[in-house]
């Protein structure tokens, strides 16, 4: 399967994430770090203040967000975020495009991720970590997962009833094929082909609203 024809899995799979409307009291907001962060690591980087709070208001969520995606429970993701932007404010990064910027953070997220996880004693495949970089790269526009998100909503709005209804259940209510069956009426082969229609109508839209946009 290609980047492309994951874009909605990525989307739908986070759209639920801050900064969209949450289905319940979790997650958490990405809002983890205050602009007025200690700044006693900095005596060695190359950021100041005013840049670090910068970087924290605007990558915290994606930085969140990619971590959820990587498949950090929404607590581990809350703290390994600020792991993240301790790091980085402990480093002599030095800020370029948003892109690179974007780049850099992932990578610092991935690496905060890879020393949690064997704390726990828990294995990492790096080969599908470094696939996943890839598909998030292909995916996410430079200007970061809101974008996504806000033109994932005016491609939702296009869907019929049942198609809207589908996604709904599968994504905010993380039903079953078969409970998803029995609230629409359907078989669940029929609720597989829904969705997949449904999933091919969204990549479609999203892809066509973000070529228009470049």
């Amino acid at each position: 399967m290609t980047a492309l024809s994951e874009q909605t899995e990525v989307v739908l799979a986070t759209s639920n994430l801050p900064n969209s409307e949450p289905q319940s009291a979790e997650p958490r907001s990405p809002e983890l770090l205050s602009p007025e962060l200690p700044t006693p690591e900095l005596a060695d980087s190359s950021l100041s203040p005013a840049a670090l709070a910068s970087l924290i208001d605007q990558h915290q969520g994606d930085v969140w967000r990619y971590l959820r995606y990587l498949g950090a429970a929404s607590a581990d993701a809350d703290d390994l975020t600020q792991e993240t932007f301790l790091a980085l404010s402990r480093s002599k990064f030095q800020q370029r495009s948003q892109r690179e910027t974007g780049t850099y953070l992932r990578r610092v997220a991935r690496n905060q991720l890879l020393m949690f996880r064997r704390l726990q004693g828990r294995e990492i495949d790096t080969v599908q970590l470094e696939a996943a970089e890839q598909v998030w790269a292909e995916v996410v526009p430079a200007a970061g997962m809101n974008a996504l998100l806000a033109t994932l909503a005016e491609c939702l709005q296009s869907l019929d009833g049942r198609a809207r209804e589908a996604i709904h259940l599968c994504y905010r209510e993380d039903l079953s094929r078969q409970a998803m069956a029995a609230a629409l009426g359907m078989k669940p082969e029929g609720i597989k082909t829904l969705l997949r229609r449904t999933r091919d109508a969204l990549r479609d839209c999203i892809q066509r609203k973000m070529h228009s946009q470049s």
